[in-house]
């Protein structure tokens, strides 16, 4: 008997790619499949692939098509499992796996509708597909959410992704919400288990994401003599040209330098660049992991498969599966002490508040707080765009008993509060700092200026439970890889002084956190030594 007979899985994203990998897996082994994706097509596709599996297996496995269905869509999602349950249908395995690239650029030239849409796409569409799936989820049931090694496989551990701040962002939040549902869900006999498969070999990797990165280098390199807009126009025009034919590409190349008032021999030297510092970029990725090769699609699928095991999920229930090879140096990002200032840094720098209104029951007391001992160290309180410090305070997660029982709302507000919110702010702060410098990045080099995030603290109290604290890194771990990877990208990639930091509140024992160590945080932050060290998240009252 095969081993998945009489057993039926979901895959988001499942027409193509790894999604469609999966979904064969699992079929080959007997199991009935419900596709979806945005696209109908190869939807159709994988579906007449998967039927000729069955017919071969002699199985009694189904195939249906949810065509159509973007993960981040409300309607989309609980439209189709609302559809599932009127029909009786019983999910015994649901794999996350939607997924797109997102803006590959710096975190100051993302577009943040685009920054928005790959949020929502990851992560609500992980925690909405989840949380409706439960409607037809019987005990024993499985969720495999997959990430990515670049983020943070643990909350201490932290791996910049350079041009994918949206991305980096809400995977490392989709770990960390990996962890909490499988306390929420354990009264529903249902497991949650996450994987990061690591580098995969895929056309994404090598036709977009990796030609992406190269050409976002040249923006914010040069180009011989096309401005930095310019090398993102015209790359933009001839980058879907990589792959293709001689005759395809001279013709593509011939058509770009007629729309764009461009010589050819430019167009073909850049589009030669952008290959080559793609190729590097898989190359270096590829010396990092002992064999040099990459997983293939099949792999991932067979992990998945594993994970899927019923004794292998109760063992590894929670737990995030890095199925990643890479050997990738992480630098110490984060530092829980308060650190040391030789002397008072905040005389004379000018702050501004910006973000959530001071008014918000959740930010109140922490900006009067925070606004008053900073003026006591002589700090002067600003309005204008004027300012050498900008402090954004994201509030506390607010009281509810679990985030699988809230209303789409209700997350979406959470996600606004936690991500959105202080993306869009921090942009705005570095429009303060670096005039143009979103179109332009040469004026970030050597430019000034810090930027504070105060995240949301961890429960108070002598009786915290595992659960209450997860629920809150879900939404830390959507602060620590943004700020983290945008981070490197100003100091690595635009060399600029400007800095964006991290301070997260609160102790794992549940100790009260202390506007006194925020504060002298920040008086450490606006200091030259803080501006040259690779620490850019603190937890000052996480002291022994």
């Amino acid at each position: 008997m095969l081993k998945f007979q009489n057993k039926t899985i979901l895959v988001t994203g499942s027409g193509t790619g790894i999604g469609q990998a999966i979904t064969k897996k699992f079929v080959e082994n007997g199991a009935s499949a419900i596709i979806l994706g945005r696209r109908k097509e190869p939807l159709e596709e994988t579906a007449e692939m998967l039927e000729e599996i069955i017919k071969d297996k002699q199985s009694n496995a189904t195939v249906k098509i949810f065509a159509g269905v973007d993960v981040s869509d409300e309607k989309a999602v609980t439209g189709m499992f609302d559809a599932l349950k009127s029909e009786n249908v019983n999910l015994d395995v649901v794999v996350n796996n939607a997924g797109v690239s997102g803006p590959v650029t710096c975190f100051v030239h993302a577009p943040l509708d685009d920054f928005r849409s790959t949020v929502d796409i990851h992560l609500t569409g992980t925690f909405w597909t989840s949380v409706q799936a439960l409607k037809v989820m019987k005990e024993g049931a499985k969720i495999i959410t997959i990430s990515t090694f670049f983020a943070e496989e643990r909350p201490l551990e932290q791996r910049p992704y350079r041009f994918r701040s949206p991305y980096t962002a809400s995977q490392g939040a989709k770990n960390r919400l990996v962890e909490a549902m499988s306390w929420e869900l354990l009264e529903k006999g249902v497991m949650s288990i996450g994987t990061n498969p690591g580098p995969v070999h895929s056309d994404r990797i090598y036709k977009t994401v990796y030609p992406k990165a190269a050409s976002e280098f040249l923006r914010v390199s040069g180009f011989e003599d096309l401005s930095p807009s310019e090398v993102e126009t015209a790359n933009n025009e001839i980058i879907g040209l990589l792959g293709e034919d001689d005759e395809t590409i001279k013709a593509g190349i011939k058509s770009a330098a007629e729309k764009l008032g461009k010589p050819e021999t430019t167009l073909t030297n850049l589009l030669d660049k952008v290959k080559s510092i793609a190729e590097k970029i898989q190359k270096n990725t590829s010396t990092m992991i002992p064999d040099q090769q990459f997983l293939s699609q099949e792999q991932v699928a067979t992990t998945v498969l594993t994970l899927a095991d019923d004794e292998q999920a109760k063992i590894l229930n929670g737990k995030i599966i890095p199925g990643d090879r890479v050997f990738y140096p992480v630098k110490s990002h984060i530092r829980s002490s308060v650190p040391k200032a030789e002397k008072n840094n905040l005389d004379g720098k000018r702050f501004i508040f910006g973000g959530m209104s001071p008014s918000e029951q959740s930010v109140s007391s922490w900006y009067s707080s925070i606004t008053s001992m900073i003026e006591e160290k002589g700090g002067q309180s600003e309005t204008s765009a004027d300012f050498d410090l900008a402090i954004h305070i994201t509030g506390n997660l607010p009281d509810f008993s679990k985030l699988t029982e809230l209303s789409r709302d209700e997350w979406d507000k959470l996600v606004d509060q936690f991500i959105n919110t202080p993306a869009k702010w921090t942009q705005h702060a570095l429009n303060d700092f670096v005039p143009g410098g979103s179109d332009d990045p040469r004026k970030f080099k050597d430019a000034k200026g810090r930027i504070v995030i105060i995240g949301p603290a961890l429960p108070a109290g002598k009786k915290i439970s595992g659960h209450e604290r997860a629920k809150v890194e879900v939404f830390r771990g959507l602060l620590r890889p943004f700020v983290t990877t945008v981070n490197q990208e100003l100091s690595d990639v635009l060399k600029s002084n400007v800095r964006v930091f991290l301070i997260l509140p609160g102790t794992v024992d549940g100790k009260e956190p202390k506007d006194e160590n925020i504060v002298n945080t920040i008086n450490y932050l606006v200091s030259d030594e803080a501006g040259s060290s690779s620490e850019v998240i603190f937890c000052p009252d996480e002291t022994r």
